[in-house]
């Protein structure tokens, strides 16, 4: 992902080699404090001394504001470019995939994890590379400096990888099951919050707060052993790191002592000492998070490489001068949630262009199947469904989805305005078309009510209207489409009676000449169509019109009397 950027990466691996070096220059900037400044008693050595810190110290500012600058830009950049590649991904993904993943967890990933990267790139990777690069060059100092004493500190090192090795690999897997743990707690809040009217009405605060507080401290436990090994980790690091420093100024100061160094060499060969010592203790602390985001990574790899079971053609034919019929082909399908429970079996139904077609059954019959079916959001695993002469399968889902508009029973609306609302399925319209097609779902009157009218904000899944006016903002919003098939999940089953009489008028002239597929839950509804088709158990068991069904169809005629007698019963309680 750092291969677009390849310039500024270039100015920020140049910036730190040049602040590596710099810092180690000031070795030699000591030296000759030490050798010159001091040990020569002399005002002028000691000024060219300070000249020289001086000169190293302006270089080192300059190289970590031209390296923190770019590497930050970078850790950023690449994050919000992780995101968005993560997120397009997921919403072409087949809807399968987010019944075996939680929605909760996903955005986890999406948020949580990209923001621990973010860091670990613009900043901590920063730290350790610097870090190595002084940490090499005080080695080479060193041992330029006096190979006896180096001895010291190389005896060292492999002391001090096997822990970070060690320690490492136990971070990686406790930092990944870290992540999923507080992915976890945040699914659980998310779903409490979201539902917490039904939560309080129930009076499950103490319930909720308990399984909440549950779920956080295992969260915790989590973190416990993942902070206990990082700890350990730098422990061990520096100890290791300071025993042998310790060894090596106890041999040269005994070499200063006898006159084999000068003590400005020491002073500069402790100076790379030092430096070693920090960038193993910066390295050691760093490698920890270097680990947990290793984690983060692979969670976030899995999303990014996730492939959707739903195979588009390299090449699609057009939908669009073709008549705009659907025909299912000894269809059976099972949800990949419940593969030996077949939703739809041996289903044959075709529907002519420009027909309109009810579905009737109990719950649990397969008719919102057949909506996702057609939609293609999943593929059956016997049989074709086509449109026109062609194979949805041998179509892309983006020139079938243009040819289709649904409105669900549940309305569906975004944390956005009206007029975005509306205008999903066709963003390049005017506002004239978006007020036509308000005025056509008789939504015109009320949003005209609301503060900023079509410019009103309605906040998460339009919270601020009723459950009439969401449903008549969707309708809109098909209605704008202009689509050539209309699926209709009973769509006037969340308006009153006269709301209700105004959007059948409008859906029968919207429904004119287009396919028109609706699911019944109320057959007073759908008397006018032309073809009610009783589906149960995932086959139809009878179809035609709705007097002819009375009399053919067992299931139908209980349906109607169920429907028919309690509708007459509510009416005479509201007369009475």
């Amino acid at each position: 992902m750092l291969r677009p950027y390849k310039a500024r990466a270039t100015v920020a691996a140049i910036a730190l080699c040049f602040t590596a070096a710099a810092t180690l220059g000031l070795g030699f900037g000591v030296q000759t404090l030490i050798d010159v400044g001091f040990a020569s008693d002399s005002i002028a050595g000691l000024q060219q001394a300070m000249l020289t810190l001086l000169a190293i110290a302006s270089a080192i500012a300059a190289g970590t504001f031209t390296r923190f600058y770019f590497v930050s830009w970078l850790g950023e950049r690449i994050s919000a470019d992780l995101r968005a590649e993560v997120f397009n991904n997921l919403v072409n993904l087949h809807p399968s995939f987010f019944e075996e993943n939680r929605p909760g967890e996903i955005m986890s990933r999406l948020t949580t994890d990209t923001t621990l990267l973010q860091t670990i790139i613009g900043s901590s990777l920063s730290m350790a590379l610097r870090s190595m690069l002084t940490l090499s060059g005080a080695v080479i100092m060193m041992f330029a400096t006096n190979w006896k004493l180096s001895l010291f500190i190389v005896v060292g090192v492999p002391a001090i990888l096997v822990p970070i090795l060690f320690f490492g690999r136990k971070i990686r897997k406790l930092s990944s099951a870290s992540q999923d743990s507080m992915a976890q707690v945040g699914t659980y809040a998310g779903e409490v919050i979201h539902q917490l009217k039904t939560v309080q009405a129930f009076n499950r605060q103490a319930f909720e707060q308990g399984m909440f507080k549950g779920e956080v401290e295992s969260a915790f436990d989590v973190a416990k052993q993942r902070i206990r090994n990082r700890a350990l980790l730098i422990g061990v690091a520096i100890f290791v790191v300071f025993a042998s420093m310790i060894g090596m100024l106890y041999s040269g100061g005994s070499d200063v002592i006898n006159g084999v160094m000068t003590a400005g060499e020491l002073g500069a060969f402790i100076f790379y000492a030092v430096m070693l010592g920090s960038g193993f203790a910066t390295v050691s602390e760093v490698w920890g998070e270097v680990q947990r985001a290793a984690g983060a990574a692979e969670r976030l790899i899995e999303l990014m490489n996730a492939e959707s079971e739903l195979i588009e053609p390299p090449e699609s034919p057009e939908l669009g001068t073709q008549e705009a019929a659907i025909e299912f082909k000894d269809v059976s399908f099972a949800y990949p949630s419940r593969p030996n429970q077949w939703a739809l079996e041996g289903f044959n139904l075709r529907i002519n262009a420009g027909e309109s077609v009810a579905l009737v059954g109990p719950s649990g019959a397969g008719k919102s199947t057949i909506f996702e079916l057609i939609q293609r959001f999943y593929d059956p695993q016997q049989g074709e469904i086509q449109f026109g002469t062609t194979a949805i399968k041998q179509t892309s889902l983006m020139e079938l989805r243009a040819q289709i508009a649904v409105v669900p029973q549940q309305p569906v609306l975004f944390s956005t305005t009206v007029r975005n609302n509306i205008a999903y399925g066709q963003p390049k319209c005017t506002s004239d078309q978006i007020e036509q097609a308000a005025r056509a779902a008789h939504a015109h009157d009320f949003i005209e009510q609301l503060p900023d009218q079509y410019d009103a904000y309605l906040g998460e899944q339009g919270v601020r209207l009723s459950g009439g006016q969401k449903q008549r903002i969707a309708i809109a919003r098909a209605i704008l489409k202009d689509p050539r098939v209309l699926l209709l999940d009973e769509a006037t089953s969340a308006l009153d009676t006269e709301s209700e009489h105004h959007i059948q008028t409008a859906l029968a002239e919207l429904v004119q000449d287009r396919t028109t597929v609706i699911i019944a839950h109320r057959l007073s509804t759908i008397l006018h169509v032309d073809r009610i088709v009783v589906v149960d158990r995932g086959k139809i068991v009878a179809q035609g019109t709705h007097h002819e069904l009375l009399k053919t169809s067992p299931l139908y005629k209980r349906l109607a009397e169920l429907q028919f007698n309690e509708r007459a019963h509510a009416r005479s309680q509201e007369m009475a």
